[in-house]
């Protein structure tokens, strides 16, 4: 039995690890920073300060009613994660949210 807890016990370790560490492709693979600001600008965003953390790239910047956002996304794809930042849904009745939300802090 505590062969079982302690294996149960590695396996969710391991898989916390895991989804802590979202970006792992090849430097050779990544978009440059240039293609992910041209996104997030046809997006909304604006002032748009762009950094690297754990292996993805990661996101600040303000929109056109001047609220703070932050997302961190794949640097292949340019998708953006979820769980990836702190993401907070907006609701301001336009009906479009987007992936993209205000940092609330």
């Amino acid at each position: 039995m505590r062969r079982a807890f302690l294996a149960l016990v590695l396996a969710i370790a391991c898989a916390g690890s895991a989804a802590a560490h979202y970006c792992a492709a090849p430097l050779a693979d990544w978009q440059p920073r240039e293609a992910l600001q041209k996104k997030l600008e046809t997006d909304g965003w604006s002032d748009i300060a762009i950094r690297i953390e754990d292996g993805c790239y990661l996101a600040h910047a303000s929109n056109a009613r001047g609220e703070r956002l932050h997302g961190k996304f794949d640097p292949v794809t340019l998708a953006p994660l979820p769980g990836g930042g702190r993401h907070h849904h907006h609701h301001d009745g336009d009906g479009d949210d987007g992936p993209f939300h205000p940092d609330h802090e």
